[in-house]
């Protein structure tokens, strides 16, 4: 049984690309982790959401890969400097 997650965030406009960028480095360090299946980092056409999914082994696996997020600053909860509203996260499990 896989385990994922869909997290909407809501970087302030000034701070888009940024927010964006950082995505992607923390998708590349999940790449790196035993246990990855995918990840994708995701904008809304009207740019006001970043969406990030990924999807793991096992949760075991996804809680591993979520520990190296955290080291680079990324969090599944709460508010970073750059966004404006806390993310909405929604973890997932394969049936």
């Amino acid at each position: 049984m896989s385990f994922g997650f869909v997290a909407f965030h809501y970087p302030a406009p000034e701070h888009l690309e940024e927010f964006i960028g950082h995505c992607h480095e923390v998708a590349e360090a999940s790449r790196a982790q035993p246990g990855f299946l995918s990840v994708g980092v995701w904008v809304t056409p009207d740019g006001e959401a970043v969406v990030t999914t990924g999807a793991f082994e096992s949760e075991e696996a996804f809680r591993a890969a979520a520990e190296v997020g955290r080291e680079m600053g990324a969090t599944p909860d709460g508010l970073s400097d750059l966004e404006v509203k806390p993310r909405q996260v929604h973890f997932l499990v394969s049936r």
